[in-house]
């Protein structure tokens, strides 16, 4: 998108690609798909197959080929095509089966589609066991035939051509400077409330410096961040390393190591990063890729993806694996492209977050694209983190300034898992919260389709949740405790002790934090006031938010393993009681507030927190009404 060097990439299994002579200061590198006609005549006509596939029957074979002696890619463009069928691979087409058909109903359809276009050539995706999505090459002139065959067949979920996209990002001078970028959005003040604990990020892109293997070292500057398993859908392994450096430097503004006394800051710097390697050395790679990449990072734990990629084409497969990862409550966010004109995709699709980008006086940047698509804005130009070089070997390590909408997309993706490390685990949420904290610039109708809802303001989002979930809690605590307080009084039991130390510690520990007011006086970067300024509830995100999503500790099992404990003790029960009622507004606020995702649905969650809710203030009326 835009006026970008760098791109997108398929799987090993689709495509031949030259690599250029490697730097007389390191080994030869090989070559990642090794030339067709390079290998002896046997070998290119078992490349790639399975033995069931040479055993079975001789038409499946003819069909089933090896994927990469029918379908070699041709070379991604090198300049940024004119048109928008310019970004479609001449002659490929996604073709997307149920995902309930059976392998005999698939090789059936593959076989209508050979019969039809007088022969093609067609091989399974990366994730075809799960999504049924197949891959047919057929004459260039037959893409919207094929198309017109198998769009009303009922057997089909989606069909579209296969079409590039690319990194968005214009180089500027790499010289080390000041990140505006980190002030403009509020960033220190920010991270009094949060830094994104326990969250993990997916940077869906060239790869991450993540690791020390093959050659490839890990980013100097991200020495204290941690990386998460992540997926190279490149070379088809775990090790998403990044030999182009677009994915190093957009990952540096979501996570770089921090007050570490080298380099750059990242903005929500204590997150897991999980490296997805869908772009290949050059940047480019294809929808399909991207979609593979959506469905890998959602369904491995990612609460919040980033895209900083894209293309004029929508892809209704993309769609579908974006929607796939909402309904996990995954947050996507992704660049809106730099073309100057309209939104490319994914940013345009829909349930993701397009971002523009904006220069250090708060304007659009020429190259942004803007109109329907973009949601909100962030700084993209002359953004610096530290990002790879040398193909990422050597250790050669820099400190650029880059431009484009892939530098803005990743300050919304950390304030995002930022919001998501607060409690807001619900992907409809953070947008709509991400969206109306957003610092606007202009309100008129133009305005926003240069900004969408305003420019990113993190520190704006972050107070806010934070104001509005202490005084929830707070709110239904002084409630609940009033509450159980009359049902003493009715029972004629009046030494309830409501406002004894023990029992405030008890309402404050588990309601809105035993350091609610951190923020005012202390940073939460550091550990023990993060921990001291969380309820007990929120203690598992140290664990991960995929843990809290489940609200292990927001139960009554907690009041009730401190009753049966010490109930013995008469002193402590005003604690215990305290414990309850905290508990109680704690599961309350979850109601009121419509802030948590619900892995098992809304029902679900209501029942869950109405039920220990009510369990909690029973105890807490136990307890008061025996602490004499």
């Amino acid at each position: 998108m835009g006026d970008e060097h760098d791109a997108v990439s398929q799987t090993t299994s689709l495509r031949e690609e030259s690599l250029p002579a490697a730097p007389r200061s390191c080994a030869p590198v090989p070559e990642r798909y090794p030339s067709l006609m390079a290998l002896p005549p046997t070998w290119r006509l078992l490349r790639g197959s399975t033995l069931a596939a040479v055993t079975s029957a001789i038409a499946a074979s003819a069909l089933f080929a090896s994927s990469a002696l029918a379908q070699e890619l041709p070379p991604p463009p090198t300049e940024e095509p004119a048109t928008l069928d310019g970004w479609d691979l001449p002659g490929f087409v996604i073709i997307d089966g149920k995902d309930d058909l059976s392998d005999a109903e698939v090789s059936e359809l593959m076989a209508l589609v050979a019969r039809e276009m007088g022969g093609a050539d067609v091989s399974k995706s990366d994730l075809e066991a799960e999504t049924r999505i197949e891959i047919a090459k057929v004459d260039p002139h037959e893409v919207d035939d094929v198309i017109d065959l198998l769009d009303d067949d009922p057997r089909v979920e989606r069909v579209e051509a296969l079409s590039w996209v690319r990194a968005s990002f214009v180089p500027n001078d790499p010289l080390f400077e000041k990140q505006w970028n980190m002030s403009r959005v509020g960033a220190p003040a920010a991270w009094d409330y949060g830094t994104g604990r326990g969250v993990t990020v997916a940077v869906i892109d060239t790869g991450v410096a993540c690791e020390d293997h093959g050659g490839f070292q890990k980013g100097t500057d991200l020495s204290s961040t941690r990386c998460v398993p992540g997926w190279n859908f490149i070379w088809n392994n775990e090790h998403a390393n990044d030999d182009h450096g677009h994915g190093s430097h957009v990952a540096g503004t979501v996570a770089q190591s921090t007050d570490n006394g080298l380099g750059a800051a990242g903005l929500a710097f204590h997150v897991r990063l999980m490296p997805v390697k869908v772009l290949d050395k050059g940047g480019w790679g294809t929808t399909l890729d991207i979609a593979n990449g959506i469905r890998w990072a959602s369904d491995n734990g990612a609460h919040v993806i980033n895209l900083s990629l894209g293309g004029p084409r929508n892809s209704k497969v993309m769609e579908d694996a974006v929607a796939h990862a909402r309904a996990q409550g995954t947050v996507v966010v992704a660049a809106a492209g730099n073309s100057g004109g309209s939104v490319g995709f994914p940013g345009g699709s829909e349930g993701v977050m397009g971002v523009s980008a904006t220069d250090a006086n708060d304007k659009l940047a020429v190259f942004s694209s803007r109109g329907k698509g973009v949601d909100i804005a962030a700084p993209g130009v002359e953004i610096i983190q530290q990002t790879v070089c040398e193909g990422g070997k050597n250790k050669c390590e820099v400190f650029p300034k880059w431009a484009g909408t892939s530098m803005a997309s990743p300050h919304v993706a950390a304030a995002a898992a930022m919001l998501v490390g607060m409690g807001v685990t619900d992907p409809a949420e953070v947008e709509r919260i991400l969206s109306e904290n957003a610092r606007v610039v202009d309100p008129s109708d133009s305005g926003k389709r240069l900004y969408g809802a305003g420019i990113l303001d993190v520190e704006a989002t972050l107070r806010a949740v934070h104001l509005k979930q202490a005084g929830t809690r707070l709110g239904l605590a002084a409630l609940f405790t009033a509450l159980v307080v009359l049902l003493i009084s009715a029972a004629k039991r009046r030494d309830a002790r409501v406002l004894s130390v023990p029992f405030l510690l008890g309402v404050l520990a588990t309601g809105p934090g035993l350091l609610f007011f951190a923020p005012l006086f202390l940073s939460r970067v550091h550990l023990p006031v993060d921990i001291l300024a969380r309820p007990v509830a929120d203690l598992d995100f140290f664990l991960g938010a995929s843990v809290h999503r489940l609200m292990p500790l927001a139960s009554a099992l907690v009041p009730f393993v401190l009753l049966i404990t010490t109930f013995q003790w008469r002193s402590l029960r005003p604690f215990v009681a305290g414990v309850g009622i905290g508990t109680a507004a704690y599961l309350g606020s979850v109601l009121v507030l419509g802030h948590a995702f619900a892995p098992f649905g809304q029902a679900a969650l209501i029942a869950w927190c109405f039920g220990n809710a009510l369990a909690s203030l029973f105890i807490a009326r136990t307890c008061l009404a025996e602490a004499r």
